[in-house]
């Protein structure tokens, strides 16, 4: 007993739930990135083939509401296997997906690969991971949920310009090549580091004791996924999601065409992504940390409350600056929401099924990401503008700042 404390305890030893966390930013950076692509290749695809914004959306819905099913499927095999062997398979099947993306011809290849195979690989992205990190951390949860899908937003940062830049150097077909070849060895790489949770290595949660427990214990029941869907805290938290994701993603579609009809030089707008990249990252990180000290559901109704602003800016918005301002606040609230979602499943359903129940929520929401560019896309092609779009927008998210406004703890209820 004692050797295995002097192993579980050591101080000396650099606790192997940090390693984690730098492999899982990277990993999240590397998928994060890459999806938010899409909105760069919009134009060059659309233009090339002929396709109306409809039909171009459309891919980027089927994507969002196939790799949220597969989250439930992740989900479940993470919490039973751990995310070594997810990550591998989902990293053969993205960068597989990518390098496929190159030779499309028609806009059936375009559905099947980017609404099919492509969601397989991107399933690995947010549930298992972030499912895994939570199991990790106690006190420092909060904080290393932040750091990690931080990655989400440097990868947005980062990518976007450079798949811009390898477009306008290379054209489109060249450029997801490269994006698929590193990313197929990157991530199959960094997840064989990746490992289900402390016991699989013989170590204790690093920032937590028994008594520490014991509290979690008696403040949250671990539901069962049949028991967590019988909630109304379930479907409150999905409802505001969901419309968190339909403003989510509908920016993230269209976003760059909208700014290029107010005027904006392509090159200038797709850098307005890679602020929302920035602001993003310092929201995970910083709502990250404030959650620990202000709890994870006020973070959560101020990052919404800071989306409904960002959109009052957006509409208003006819400058490049006001779009970077949009965006930089824009950012750092959806940057902090994507923290708290994890934080709040394990808040309000513990953690024995936390991926298999945050898989499921997932797959709810995003298909509020797969609507959102599909309607903006309908919207433009009805008017030749977003604004009905934004005035959507605004509204979604005032109400799910109300709508998290009524969570209250699931002992309340059961």
């Amino acid at each position: 007993m004692r050797q295995f404390e002097e192993l579980t305890e050591n101080k000396g030893r650099i606790y192997y739930g940090y390693i984690m966390v730098v492999a899982i930013f990277f990993i999240i950076t590397i998928i994060g990135g890459t999806m938010y692509c899409f909105g760069v290749f919009f134009k060059p695809l659309r233009s090339e083939f002929g396709w109306t914004s409809t039909q171009t959306s459309l891919a980027f819905s089927l994507y969002m509401v196939v790799h949220g099913l597969f989250y439930i499927v992740t989900g479940k095999i993470n919490d039973s296997f751990g995310p070594r062997i997810v990550m591998t398979i989902c990293g053969f099947f993205l960068g597989v997906g990518y390098l496929l993306m190159s030779r499309i011809n028609a806009l059936w290849q375009l559905y099947i690969l980017y609404g099919l195979i492509l969601p397989i690989g991107m399933s690995g992205a947010f549930v298992p991971l972030i499912s895994t990190v939570t199991r990790w951390f106690v006190k420092k949860r909060s904080l290393m949920t932040g750091i990690c899908v931080a990655g989400i937003g440097t990868g947005t940062m980062i990518i976007p310009p450079v798949a811009s830049w390898l477009i306008s150097t290379s054209g489109w077909r060249q450029s997801f090549i490269i994006i698929g070849a590193v990313s197929l060895v990157l991530i199959i790489v960094l997840a064989q580091f990746l490992k289900r949770g402390p016991t699989d290595i013989a170590q204790s949660t690093y920032d937590t004791n028994q008594a520490d427990k014991m509290v979690a214990q008696r403040q949250v029941k671990d539901f069962s996924l049949r028991q967590a869907v019988w909630t109304n805290q379930f479907w409150i938290l999905s409802a505001a999601y969901f419309s968190f994701l339909f403003y989510l993603q509908s920016v993230m579609v269209h976003i760059v065409p909208h700014a290029i009809n107010m005027g904006i030089s392509p090159i200038k707008a797709v850098i307005i992504i890679t602020f929302i990249g920035g602001g993003s990252t310092a929201g995970r990180v910083i709502m990250g940390a404030t959650a620990g000290r202000i709890g994870n559901k006020l973070a959560t109704i101020i990052s919404f409350i800071l989306l409904t602003f960002a959109a009052y800016i957006l509409i208003l918005s006819k400058e490049l600056w006001m779009f970077h301002l949009f965006a930089l606040i824009f950012g750092f609230g959806y940057g902090g929401l994507v923290t708290m979602q994890s934080l709040l499943v394990a808040d309000l359903f513990g953690l024995r099924n936390h991926g298999l129940i945050l898989g499921t929520l997932a797959f709810i929401v995003v298909i509020g990401g797969g609507i959102g560019p599909l309607v903006g896309g309908y919207i433009f092609d009805l008017s030749g503008n977003y604004y009905t779009l934004l005035l959507v927008l605004l509204a979604l998210s005032a109400t799910s700042s109300v709508l998290i406004s009524l969570l209250r703890p699931t002992t309340d209820f059961t």
